[in-house]
């Protein structure tokens, strides 16, 4: 019984690390504008994970991170790319962090991604569990953004956090 318990075990840690990812990158902005874009819907799901994620910052002694709508477009087209690739992964991370500098004029952008947490506290604790994920919800940032797609398909939830430092 132990040993299929230590299986199990090593199966839930395995998922659970291949089931997340962090990513940072720092860059000089650059003066090239693209279209900002301004408008976004934002579901419960994506305000209560913001919400969760300010409230730890403040916990430790952090500030508040300002929402940006445009940061929150570059990650719904993310989980569009993961959903449609059915893969979770930071593929064309330094695309969307160069977009971020050079619209928003970011000075460092760093990205959480995540799959299958049914809730915000479930996708937050595992994120605050990584060091990585937890280095960049710390980390020195001013803004963020974020999305929470839930793929038709599969009734599964794919999340892409981006945190930027304006």
């Amino acid at each position: 019984m132990k040993k299929i318990k230590r299986i199990m075990l090593f199966i839930a840690i395995l998922i659970a690390m291949n089931s997340c990812s962090a990513d940072t990158a720092e860059g000089n902005a650059d003066t090239t504008a693209k279209t900002i874009v301004s408008n976004y819907t934002y579901n419960d799901t994506e305000l209560q994970t913001m919400k969760l994620i300010n409230e730890h910052r403040v916990s430790v002694g952090l500030n508040a991170l300002e929402r940006i709508n445009h940061i929150s477009y570059k990650c719904e087209e993310h989980n569009e790319y993961m959903i449609a690739n059915n893969v979770v992964n930071h593929n064309d991370f330094v695309e969307r962090s160069q977009n971020i500098t050079n619209v928003l004029g970011a000075k460092k952008v760093g990205e959480n991604v995540a799959y299958n947490y049914k809730t915000p506290e479930a996708a937050l604790r595992a994120w605050l569990d990584s060091p990585g994920h937890k280095e960049n919800i710390e980390g020195d940032f001013t803004h963020f953004g974020i999305s929470v797609t839930t793929d038709a398909a599969t009734g599964k939830k794919y999340y892409t956090n981006i945190f930027a430092k304006i």
